[in-house]
């Protein structure tokens, strides 16, 4: 029972929790709805019925108590509540009279309303009529506008008009029709401005084309008149260094700083390129032109390295280069500017087709050129032209490689043009000293070379001591020295002055050593040619120095370097050697004249019964021909050269006197020739010591003479004419009096001498004791020999 009792407690507990859950729910006004779908998805609609009739039943309770509470105040509402309806029966009626006034009235205005909202619908039908032709309007003002710039080619200005009206009106203008149309117009419009822009483009690469050999020769001439001021600089800083070598004030580098003139800079036009460029971007083809571009270049490039066949490439070759100069330079200034038209990489092909073309072109062309002067005039534009180009990134190695490539050649050239050139000095000249009347012929031709024996200007005449060879020889190796410095200069290495060097020498050693020596050895000059030209190279050896100085000068070296010693040229060396066989030939020369002279077997009585007391004929016409030589030499000769000349020539009769003694034509010789010969060499040793000391070569060579060069034909007389010839074995007599005979040598002149008593008046000569006396020293000394053999 307990049990079932807390049952139902607990069950109306919760009825009337429920029950006031629902009633403040319905007291709150809530919507009851989603309380009822519940009660009917559980399947329990009575249980809710049941709960609505109890709030009902306790809302009826409170009611009934409210009223019993508060009846008087509800019998008084209800009063007042009567009272109101009367009040109200008379408010309506009075509305109702009210309104049937109004309704009279507002019926004329409700008409007037009408028409007045028909004349609204009206303007805005109107207004919208208006705005819809405004629009048109502009779109057609757009369209003209569109139509003008086409016709005036103001393309660019077309396509932001077309942009426009395609992005911003087309879409929207009212009129289908008008619509249509435009939208059909827009892409003929498009392709319209694209031929057009790529037909202006055309006649811009044409135009370009044609401009850029004045582009590349604008270019090349401005690098150019930079390289002339640069070496313009380097001239003033070398005449103020050589300057400071003579003084000991400060000197300074003076830089001049031209102003460059406006006409002058290089100048082009690339505004149709940018603006085709530009058109082709906005219509979202920059792809396709950059393709276009890049092709129509390289096609034209193609045609610009092609050299013509109808013409020598010495008469093409700087518009052959100006055009490739200027194509690059236009090339890199639409890399730089032209916002990505081009890419490195395809301008960096593009120059490597133009570098293989170019280098494979010269090779070829400089292996033809037959002219040193062709080959610098075509290396001195490629130097430019790589001068120009490297200043706009390009690499222009190989080019310089070419030019390095063939050096040897251009100096091949060069030195043949110079050997003809000193082949035609040497035949043409002749040979006699070189007579300068006045200063500017001394200073042409001796200062100039550095020739002078004395720092002060020379009395005029001035007869100089070499021949006109000597300074057209210095003009040719300046020349030369010249032409090698301009090819090397601005090649591949800074510092050439070696390579200078070593062509020099091969100009002077291949060429002038081996010219001069051709014309010693060819049998045409005579003693005086042969005196001068060894005075000439002897000129051209202290001439070496100059050239030396004069290369490094050129090439930039400071003059320390080259006044070493062992700096100097190795042609000096060879000049000297070529001047001893000069001096050789010379000596021939003299002894073949002196041979004419030097007929003694034909013009000497060997066996005469008469002594010739002032000595044989021809002895006086060789002394006549030796005092013309050493007078000559004297003027022509330096000292040492002077004295090998003379004591040549001394020796040389010497060895003529004794060689005549050994001659098979002399049969035998009496005492009375020996002592002609006597006679005969006296006045050559008289002759001798003379002009050993007018010379002054006895100042000079203090421990010699000329005399000691008939050294040999003197002891031989004094042998032969000795009361005592015996002597001759004695071995402390003989080095001291004879140490220059052979044992032999006498032999077989001691078998030739037969004195008079020997002859026909023998028989007189025996009267002499001391000829006889000789004569029996001498049979004694003979006899020595043939034991001594």
């Amino acid at each position: 029972m307990d049990a079932k009792q807390k049952r139902r407690a607990a069950t109306e507990n919760g009825d009337a929790g429920e029950d006031l859950v629902l009633a403040t729910l319905i007291g709150n006004g809530d919507d009851l709805g989603p309380l009822v779908r519940h009660a009917l998805e559980m399947g329990r609609p009575e249980g809710l019925l049941h709960q609505l009739k109890t709030v009902v039943k306790k809302k009826e309770v409170e009611i009934e108590e409210l009223c019993k509470t508060h009846y008087e105040e509800f019998i008084l509402a209800v009063d007042e509540l009567r009272g109101v309806l009367v009040d109200a029966e008379e408010l309506k009626g009075e509305l109702s009279s009210d309104n049937f006034k109004l309704q009279e009235v507002g019926s004329a205005l409700l008409i007037k309303l009408e028409e007045l909202l028909e004349s609204f619908s009206i303007k805005k039908n109107v207004t919208e009529a208006i705005k819809m032709s405004k629009r048109c309007v502009l779109v057609l003002d757009l369209c003209a506008k569109c139509n003008n710039h086409i016709s005036e080619s103001q393309f660019y200005s077309a396509l932001k008009t077309v942009d426009l009206i395609e992005k911003n009106y087309l879409q929207t203008i009212p009129v289908k029709a008008l619509r249509m149309v435009i939208e059909k117009r827009i892409p003929v419009i498009k392709l319209h401005i694209e031929k057009k822009v790529c037909s202006q483009f055309n006649e811009w690469l044409a135009h370009i084309r044609s401009s850029a050999k004045n582009i590349g020769q604008t270019a090349i001439g401005h690098a150019a008149s930079a390289r002339q001021r640069d070496e313009e600089m380097l001239e003033r800083q070398r005449k103020a260094e050589e300057r400071s070598v003579f003084s000991l004030g400060d000197f300074a580098y003076m830089l001049d700083v031209e102003e460059i003139d406006e006409d002058s800079v290089l100048k082009f036009d690339l505004t149709p390129l940018y603006r085709a460029y530009h058109i082709h971007t906005c219509l979202g083809v920059q792809e396709q032109f950059r393709e276009y571009y890049y092709k129509n270049r390289v096609l034209q490039l193609s045609s610009d390295l092609q050299i013509s066949s109808t013409q020598p490439f010495v008469e093409t070759y700087q518009t052959f280069l100006a055009q490739i100069a200027g194509y690059f330079i236009v090339e890199d200034c639409v890399l730089r500017t032209a916002g990505g038209l081009l890419s490195a990489d395809q301008v960096e092909t593009m120059w490597e087709i133009a570098i293989a073309k170019m280098t494979s072109v010269l090779d070829e062309q400089f292996s033809y050129m037959d002219s040193a002067t062709h080959h610098l005039l075509v290396k001195d534009y490629v130097t430019l032209l790589g001068s120009t180009l490297r200043q706009y990134g390009y690499e222009v190695g190989p080019l310089v490689e070419v030019l390095d490539r063939c050096r040897n050649k251009y100096h091949e050239l060069l030195l043949e043009e110079c050997r003809l050139q000193i082949v035609n000095i040497l035949a043409n000249d002749t040979y006699e000293q070189m007579v300068m009347k006045k200063d500017t012929d001394y200073e042409n031709n001796v200062l100039a070379y550095n020739l002078q024996n004395l720092d002060i200007m020379p009395a005029f005449p001035y007869i100089a001591p070499f021949s006109s060879m000597v300074p057209d020889v210095c003009r040719t190796v300046r020349s030369f020295i010249k032409g090698s410095v301009d090819y090397l200069s601005h090649g591949v290495h800074s510092n050439f002055y070696d390579v200078v060097k070593k062509y020099v020498d091969k100009l002077l050693i291949d060429v002038l050593n081996e010219a001069i020596l051709n014309t010693i050895s060819s049998g045409t000059i005579g003693v005086s040619q042969a005196m001068q030209i060894t005075a000439n190279i002897s000129v051209l050896e202290r001439a070496c120095d100059f050239f030396l100085r004069h290369a490094a000068q050129l090439c930039g070296i400071p003059a320390r370097t080259v006044e070493r010693p062992q700096a100097s040229l190795t042609a000096k060396v060879v000049l000297k050697t070529s001047r001893d066989e000069a001096y050789i030939s010379l000596l021939n020369l003299v002894n073949t004249k002196l041979n004419e002279f030097m007929t003694l077997t034909e013009s000497i009585n060997w066996t005469s019964e008469e002594i010739a007391q002032n000595g044989n004929e021809n002895m006086n016409e060789v002394i006549i021909y030796l005092d013309t030589l050493i007078s000559t030499a004297q003027q022509i000769l330096p000292m040492d050269a002077l004295f090998k000349v003379g004591s040549g020539a001394l020796e040389h009769i010497s060895n003529s006197i004794v060689a005549v003694f050994l001659s098979d034509n002399v049969k035998r010789f009496n005492a009375n020739a020996v002592m002609g010969i006597n006679n005969d060499l006296k006045m050559l040793e008289t002759f001798a010591d003379e002009r050993f000391h007018s010379t002054g070569l006895s100042e000079i060579y203090k421990e010699g003479s000329f005399r000691g060069c008939l050294i040999e034909a003197r002891q031989l007389i004094n042998l032969l004419l000795s009361s005592q010839p015996e002597n001759f074995m004695n071995p402390v007599i003989r080095q001291k009096n004879y140490n220059t005979l052979d044992y032999k040598m006498v032999a077989n002149i001691c078998d030739k001498f037969k004195d008079s008593s020997d002859g026909i008046f023998g028989s007189l000569s025996n009267r002499n004791t001391k000829q006889s006396a000789r004569k029996k020293s001498m049979d004694t000394l003979k006899k020595r020999l043939k034991d001594f053999n």
